[in-house]
């Protein structure tokens, strides 16, 4: 720690950590760390102490840790904001402790993470996972064929898929009633080849599934005659995926992404596309409208004569 008063203050807040608070020791080198890079920072301003800190500099600090610091290390936003709460939490230590009038810390905000995009499947590749998992003609192929046909046919989350009654389904009229988050319920259409590959699981294997002993009214049935759990329809999506070659990782999740970028991909309105996930809020939705600006992007990079730089 430099010496002088500003090395000392922070010091001080670092000593208040270990003593008063209990930090454990590698929580308090983490501290140390980054505390030692802002002060490196406060004093190539010129700043000697608490008092002579204005705002500014901790913003300009926060924009040097993201553009870059002096080590030309660009730091990503979950070490930003894991620096802005140690700064924040420094100065707020020194209003308390009366070495500061105001704390020019308070209002600086740590950056948002950034957002990840789902990952959606190829059509192609959504089809071989779909063949895959029905090739056997088993009576269990046939039930996995039938939940990946909804899963992807309608958007469905995982316990979505998991908890339906054989009585929500209308297969005259192409409905569904999914349960989803918070009790809330949602009728969905269900396309041909979903209720095709449903009624071919009910016309026979679900009667061959279901228990002598307990009737279940779940749609899909385990080898025991019970609901089929999250964890053994995760594990019929991944059998399915790695059969069918795909090469990179594939959830339930994946799925429902795939279902809302193709509905997008195929001029469907975002709001329809909001009422089918069960999203409460339009912005919810939107995320998958980046994932199709994003493909509109690569194929114009790739196919346009000027689109290179």
């Amino acid at each position: 720690m430099t010496a002088g008063g500003l090395g000392r203050a922070v010091q001080d807040y670092l000593d208040h950590l270990g003593v008063e608070r209990g930090l454990a020791a590698n929580t308090l080198v983490s501290y140390k760390r980054d505390l030692l890079r802002y002060l490196d920072h406060l004093e190539s301003l010129g700043r000697t102490s608490p008092a002579e800190i204005k705002e500014a500099d901790v913003l300009s600090f926060v924009a040097g840790l993201r553009s870059g610091d002096e080590d030309h290390v660009m730091l990503g936003a979950a070490s930003v904001a894991r620096h802005v709460v140690t700064v924040r939490g420094l100065h707020k230590f020194w209003l308390r402790e009366q070495l500061v009038a105001v704390d020019v810390a308070a209002e600086v905000k740590p950056p948002r993470p950034a957002q990840r995009l789902p990952k959606a499947l190829p059509l192609e590749q959504i089809e071989a996972i779909l063949e895959a998992a029905g090739a056997a003609g088993t009576t269990l192929a046939l039930r996995d064929r039938a939940l990946l046909e909804l899963l992807y046919g309608t958007g469905a989350r995982i316990s979505e898929a998991v908890g339906i009654d054989v009585d929500d389904l209308d297969l005259t009229e192409g409905t569904l009633l999914l349960r989803g988050k918070g009790g809330k319920h949602r009728i969905v259409p269900v396309g041909t080849y979903a209720a095709a590959a449903v009624q071919r699981y009910l016309d026979g294997p679900r009667t061959t599934l279901t228990s002598a002993t307990v009737a279940s009214p779940a749609l899909f049935l385990n080898a025991r005659g019970g609901r089929l759990s999250r964890q053994s329809a995760w594990t019929v999506l991944t059998r399915a995926a790695r059969r069918a070659g795909v090469p990179v990782e594939v959830s339930p999740h994946t799925m429902r992404h795939s279902f809302a970028t193709h509905l997008l991909d195929g001029g469907a309105d975002v709001r329809v596309v909001q009422e089918l996930l069960g999203h409460a809020s339009v912005t919810t939705t939107q995320i998958y409208t980046l994932v199709t600006v994003e493909r509109l992007r690569e194929v114009y990079a790739s196919a346009h004569p000027r689109a290179q730089r």
